[in-house]
């Protein structure tokens, strides 16, 4: 009875966040420096190897300011080309979560071989932040299950 109990206060929070990310994701600007921002120091950097600057000083700025460039890629791509989040009752995410079983003791007891296979057909992304040296995972299970799931029954 206490799984059930953590598992639909884990439905609620999950709810709870997907309203949460819908409404932030339109109030949020961007933080740090933007593409065009990367390009014109990546420019003076350049400018600075012309007028005899130290080479392995200034690769290392390029190299930074690279990183950075990646950085402002993403969120512009995040924010110019996000999708409409779809909103998720609670019985839509239990009807998920049963239809899904347990994939976690599966995996749990599949050869690393064909977890890797999982991992790829379900479209994990890993995305590294530099400035907090933390990994975001992210998985779309949209694009491989909504076409075929019916949580509401036929219409």
């Amino acid at each position: 009875m206490e799984q059930a109990a953590h598992g639909h206060h884990t439905i609620v929070k999950l709810v709870d966040q997907v309203v949460v990310a819908a409404s932030t994701a339109v109030v949020m600007a961007p933080a740090g420096p933007t593409v065009a921002d990367c390009d014109l120091k990546l420019a003076r950097y350049r400018a600075a190897l012309d007028a005899g600057a130290d080479p392995a000083v200034v690769a290392s700025w390029i190299a930074e300011t690279q990183a950075e460039r990646r950085q402002a890629e993403h969120r512009q791509q995040a924010t110019t080309a996000a999708p409409a989040q779809p909103r998720f009752t609670e019985a839509d995410i239990v009807a998920i979560v049963e239809e899904l079983g347990d994939l976690i003791a599966a995996l749990r007891q599949a050869e690393p071989e064909h977890k890797l296979d999982v991992y790829r057909s379900l479209g994990l992304r890993l995305t590294y932040r530099l400035d907090t040296q933390t990994v975001r995972a992210e998985i779309d299970l949209a694009a491989h299950r909504w076409d075929s799931v019916c949580v509401r029954g036929g219409t």
